[in-house]
């Protein structure tokens, strides 16, 4: 009999899955196809029949934590197929650099790749797919927790910024059919999910690449344009009374369309934008070849606060960019404390293989990028910790991500996103809630990042 059990046992593929949103909706996009095709997953390596390693390849430490993995999963597995970014690097000599640090990986693929997955997948290990007895969600697989998910609405960017390297790993942009988008955000809410986050290279260019051609969805013609997009998503959401929030926005005149929907309560689009600007000085931005101007943010960041008083504004900035001066980076500080942005992160600047960035003149002593991290940060957390302060005795709605052993409950409000903002915690009072419930909640201590408070 157990000889029997392991002969018919679906083969297991390990999987880890590192770096961005936009990695982890490439890593669901393999993980449904893998079980649509029967395949066990597991997050584990051993004991698995082989492992897949989705990678980042955007700074050196996360090509140093992609490699350290790839290694892991050859020494506890020994079938490893690589794919994501790191897989589309190719060392100094021209080779790939995976297949050359290890060249022991059955295969390496780069970002956006299932099918070529798959196909590796096949070739080492046959599909065992049974028509009669395989049960997808409609939703496919999610790797985060059941009430948020990412919405992936384009692969690859336009634009070339010196220090980036992304479009030579995933291209220029291109838009998914705007039908396929919201049947997507439609199976998603069907199956639970009360937060949707919106993510890709660039969203703010959304049907640039179409030159806005209009798709259908139920029969109903919407032009694959942001506007539309966000639109139509907002109204997916109303029924299910979720949340629809905006990231990788870049600070285009045409954002400010959005900012309507995003005052109106009912529209199911939540007041907070996520826009990487990541400097402010004219000739700073000029170095990193960004398209937009820190003088002609603050005046879009007043129209946006004049229309929407209470949107959240979150950004990144990058300091000690070769050629920064004091001047410039003083202009920065002083730009924030015109910009009053609710969450900021910060990041030193690092030579990224195979960028244009790491050929300008004058780069930046270690030690003065991290005094000008330090200071930078020290004014965001500021900024942030009177910003909160001015939240207390407020009710807010929040969505609670979880509830320990002890009854204490991790919540968010809108105006932070999962991972990378602060949340709000109810110590006592919780046993009525679920994780996904969205409820009422008066903010009673505020710190620097983060909210306390009771339900309402």
């Amino acid at each position: 009999m157990n000889d029997l059990v392991k002969s018919v046992a679906a083969p297991k593929v390990g999987f880890a899955s590192l770096g961005c949103p936009k990695a982890l909706t490439d890593s669901e996009l393999i993980l449904t196809q893998l079980s649509a095709e029967g395949y066990q997953t597991s997050k584990t390596f051993e004991g698995a029949d082989l492992v897949i390693v989705n990678t980042c390849g955007f700074i050196d430490d996360a090509v140093k934590e992609s490699l350290d993995t790839i290694a892991e999963a050859l020494s506890e597995n020994g079938k490893v197929i690589v794919t994501g970014c790191l897989g589309a690097k190719n060392a100094d000599d021209g080779q790939n650099l995976v297949s050359s640090i290890h060249p022991s990986v059955l295969a390496v693929t780069g970002p956006h790749a299932t099918n070529e997955v798959m196909d590796a997948v096949h070739k080492y290990l046959p599909k065992p797919h049974d028509p009669f007895t395989d049960l997808i969600p409609p939703q496919g697989i999610k790797l985060t927790p059941k009430h948020f998910a990412y919405l992936k609405i384009s692969e690859g960017c336009n634009h070339r910024c010196t220090f980036c390297i992304i479009p030579s790993m995933r291209g220029d942009l291109v838009s998914r059919p705007i039908g396929d988008v919201l049947g997507e955000a439609k199976k998603l809410f069907d199956a639970g999910v009360k937060e949707l986050l919106v993510v890709s290279q660039d969203t703010s260019a959304y049907g640039v690449d179409t030159k806005y051609i209009p798709g259908f969805y139920n029969g109903r013609p919407i032009k694959t344009r942001m506007l539309d997009l966000v639109r139509a998503l907002g109204e997916l959401a109303k029924p299910y009374g979720a949340w629809v929030r905006l990231h990788y926005v870049y600070p285009y005149p045409h954002v400010r369309d959005l900012i309507p929907l995003m005052a109106d309560p009912s529209s199911g689009i939540l007041p907070y934008l996520d826009i990487p600007f990541q400097h402010s000085h004219p000739d700073v931005l000029k170095r990193m070849a960004r398209p937009a101007a820190g003088a002609k943010t603050l005046d879009e960041i007043r129209a946006w606060r004049t229309i929407c008083p209470d949107i959240t504004l979150r950004s990144t900035f990058i300091v000690g960019y070769p050629g920064e001066t004091e001047e410039e980076f003083q202009h920065l500080l002083d730009w924030l404390d015109e910009a009053q942005l609710d969450r900021v992160g910060c990041f030193q600047y690092e030579n990224v293989a195979g960028a244009r960035s790491n050929a300008l003149p004058d780069h930046v002593s270690a030690e003065v990028k991290q005094d000008r991290w330090d200071r930078f940060m020290e004014k965001a957390q500021a900024i942030s910790a009177a910003k909160l302060e001015a939240k207390v005795g407020k009710t807010l709605k929040v969505i609670v991500d979880d509830i320990d052993e002890d009854g204490i409950a991790t919540c968010r409000t809108w105006a932070d996103a999962p991972e990378i903002d602060g949340n709000l915690f109810i110590d006592e009072g919780t046993d009525g809630l679920s994780v996904g419930d969205v409820v009422s909640v008066v903010v009673e201590e505020a710190s620097e990042y983060d909210l306390w408070g009771a339900l309402a």
